[in-house]
């Protein structure tokens, strides 16, 4: 027990039993010091306790804001950086922790991904070799695709499947597709929608990566990474670390989606393009300097644009200054 829970456990056992000339003894048998058990319950310290009392209580309000902003739930280092980011409230993380253990503010826990191989790949499917050898931040975004698909529980009992494509070096979601079945078209669906996005730029020497999967091993997906330019990478068999990036999203998705309350095909695709649109948008990570993964990316564009073409960026600002 912390000090403070054994000084009141003594003021109980005092005032039920009436020992008011035993509490030498009691602080002795407990293990503490008499001197800090009546300092504890005089009147100044009793009055910086009530004072601290209100303050954790504001405090709380306030990280429970950050707590359930957009309606998604968060660790301590979430709510710092949305603290941060959409209330311009700066909370050291051992506070907010103290706050979180005091009034029973939990986050939810990572659930182990409860994904399976399918089946093993026709003699016309192909493995290509493991290119990304876990060089996950390469710091250029649009080169280092990442792609994998998972299983989604909703409603009573009933199940879909999400392909996504993140680019690993902003964590963005770059594309996804949501189907009740899980066919060969569903990661090359995923691809289509990619090569749609008139925003997404593809860097020199881009490359997507998955598992071994028959989705990824399938001739027709393989063509289509081809006629797109981009090189294809796999992991080694029965390696989830090879891909640990996208494996990490699914686990954050399945916790902090609402998914059990969607009855239907078509409210869960809702409840996962507003979780995406809050991935991307609002959702601040540490290792992305705290900043969303698209406000990273356009750091990142302008960082790079000032090391490539100085002067076109010198140009342009004296430009902007000058109207």
């Amino acid at each position: 027990m912390s000090p403070s829970q054994t000084y009141n456990l003594i003021r109980i056992v005092i005032e039920k039993y009436q020992l008011h000339r035993m509490v030498n003894y009691l602080c002795k048998a407990a293990a503490v010091s008499r001197s800090g058990y009546y300092k504890y319950w005089s009147s100044e310290a009793k009055q910086k306790r009530s004072k601290r009392e209100q303050q954790d209580e504001q405090v709380k309000e306030i990280i429970l804001k950050a707590y359930h902003f957009k309606r998604r739930k968060k660790g301590a280092r979430s709510i710092k950086m949305t603290l941060e980011g959409q209330f311009k409230v700066v909370y050291n993380l051992k506070r907010i922790r103290r706050i979180m253990k005091k009034y029973g503010i939990v986050c939810p826990f990572r659930k182990a991904n409860p994904y399976k191989k399918m089946m093993k790949a026709t003699q016309e499917h192909r493995v290509v070799p493991n290119l990304l050898n876990r060089e996950f931040k390469q710091n250029i975004p649009g080169k280092v695709l990442l792609t994998d698909i998972t299983y989604l529980v909703y409603g009573s009992g009933l199940r879909a499947y999400l392909s996504t494509i993140k680019d690993s070096s902003t964590n963005e979601i770059v594309a996804y597709h949501v189907s009740d079945r899980i066919t060969m078209d569903l990661a090359i669906k995923t691809l289509l929608k990619l090569k749609k996005d008139r925003r997404f730029k593809k860097a020199e020497g881009a490359f997507i990566h998955s598992d071994q999967g028959t989705h990824y091993t399938h001739p027709d997906f393989q063509k289509l990474v081809k006629k797109m330019k981009l090189q294809q990478s796999m992991s080694r068999r029965g390696n989830c670390w090879d891909n640990a990036p996208q494996e990490s999203f699914f686990g954050h998705f399945k916790d902090q989606a609402s998914m059990k309350r969607c009855l239907t095909l078509d409210e869960l695709k809702r409840e996962i393009k507003d979780y995406m649109t809050y991935y991307n948008h609002y959702r601040y990570q540490w290792n992305l300097k705290k900043m969303t993964p698209v406000q990273y990316e356009a750091t990142e564009k302008v960082l790079r644009m000032i090391k490539t073409h100085p002067a076109q960026v010198f140009v342009r600002m004296v430009c902007l200054f000058s109207v």
